[in-house]
């Protein structure tokens, strides 16, 4: 799946919560969204199948038109969306400072060891970058 060349609006929540049901399944059909998003809170189909028309709409996803039951594809990566939001954030809440932002997320809650590991190589490699 290619990023869009478009610029994508940002997802509201429900759509979020969409994209990530097709994220983790691939592609689906409403019915197949409609019954994932029902595990973790109740949503009629309907509402599901009308948030999908616009999401096709606004491009966050593709619609396959192909079989007597349509089938919908993320047009976007979940990587995409989490940096485009990040961005939102940091410039919206923290003014640009990212520093400010780490700072507030990691201490917003626990840091396992192998996400504290992570960040470190991500630090190294940011530091490494700037001596050269």
């Amino acid at each position: 799946m290619g990023e869009a060349k478009d610029p994508i609006p940002s997802p509201t929540d429900a759509e979020l919560a969409i994209l990530r049901v097709l994220w983790r399944r691939g592609p689906s059909t409403v019915r197949e969204v409609h019954e994932a998003l029902s595990t973790r809170r109740p949503t009629g189909y309907t509402t599901a199948l009308k948030l999908m028309q616009i999401m096709a709409e606004k491009g966050l996803v593709l619609r396959d038109e192909a079989r007597r039951t349509h089938v919908y594809h993320p047009r976007i990566s979940a990587e995409a969306v989490e940096r485009g939001l990040v961005r939102d954030l940091l410039d919206r809440v923290f003014d640009g400072a990212a520093d400010r932002l780490v700072l507030r997320a990691l201490g917003a809650g626990r840091v396992t060891r192998d996400e504290a590991a992570k960040i470190r190589a991500l630090l190294d490699e940011i530091e490494g970058g700037d001596a050269s």
